[in-house]
């Protein structure tokens, strides 16, 4: 129960990450509303978890406000902010990238994200008590790690603007942190390949196999892992924890594995033999 008596708002609550997400923290103790687009899905998580299911679009403000605004609701407070929301993002090369697809990314990651902090921080400012959590990507530390460049500029994006609102709303004692996740078996890479959402979801045992083979670690990724680490940002176990990037991701963006180091030199040894 590390989060018992705490209320939290979590966007795009209704598959992947986000669901998981709302899970834990149920399981924790906390109150919980979550955001999405897909009112069938958000009723379906609403009744497995208990949480609060609002339909909305972060990419408008007008909607973040009404989330965070039905939140209060429940007692006045808010904890807990988790801007999850977000969605793969074009691959296209430079000189065909779509400028219209980058400011609907911007929208939803950078915007969205802006928005829910926006209005949610004048209630933790008030409380002298808060945590918000973005999610990034590695992505957003390293390029090369997503097909889609812009995918990797608003990943960026978010990183840093959690570190700008870490140094504003710390004064208050409201704390800001991002996660970057690695490759988490999700439907979000199925998503970006072209399947509808339905049919990314049934991929993602598929996608583990793959997933396993990138990194030290040698799993893929899931959920829990992101979600483990929502909970430890959310709770008052992270109470000195601030303006921070959590990088979870088996290693990924830190080299090779040194089994693929010791080919290569093999490999480059025999060019001498």
């Amino acid at each position: 129960m590390r989060m018992k008596d705490k209320v939290a708002l979590v966007t795009g609550g209704t598959s992947g990450i986000g669901k998981r997400i709302v899970e834990r923290f149920i399981e924790e103790g906390a109150t919980v509303f979550f955001s999405g687009r897909r009112t069938a899905l958000g009723a379906e998580v609403a009744k497995a978890t208990g949480a609060t299911f609002i339909e909305a679009n972060v990419a408008l403000e007008a909607d973040a406000e009404r989330s965070v605004t039905r939140t209060l609701e429940h007692n006045g407070r808010l904890d807990v902010l988790v801007n999850n929301a977000g969605g793969p993002a074009s691959g296209n090369p430079l000189e065909d990238l779509s400028l219209q697809d980058f400011d609907e990314a911007v929208a939803v990651h950078v915007r969205g994200t802006l928005a829910h902090i926006k209005h949610a921080s004048k209630t933790m400012r008030a409380q002298a008590q808060g945590s918000i959590i973005n999610i990034g990507s590695i992505a957003g530390h390293r390029a090369g790690y997503s097909s889609s460049i812009t995918y990797g500029v608003v990943k960026a994006a978010v990183i840093h603007l959690t570190r700008c609102a870490a140094m504003e709303l710390g004064e208050e004692n409201v704390r800001a942190n991002s996660i970057s996740p690695g490759g988490i078996a999700t439907g979000i890479f199925a998503k970006a390949a072209g399947l509808d959402a339905a049919s990314a979801e049934t991929m993602v045992e598929k996608t583990k196999g793959a997933l396993a083979k990138f990194q030290a670690i040698p799993r893929a990724g899931v959920p829990d892992d992101i979600a483990n680490a929502a909970v430890f940002l959310g709770s008052d176990e992270a109470s000195f924890v601030n303006g921070e990037d959590i990088v979870i991701d088996g290693g990924l963006i830190w080299g090779r594995r040194a089994s693929e180091t010791r080919a290569s030199r093999q490999a480059l040894k025999g060019l001498f033999e």
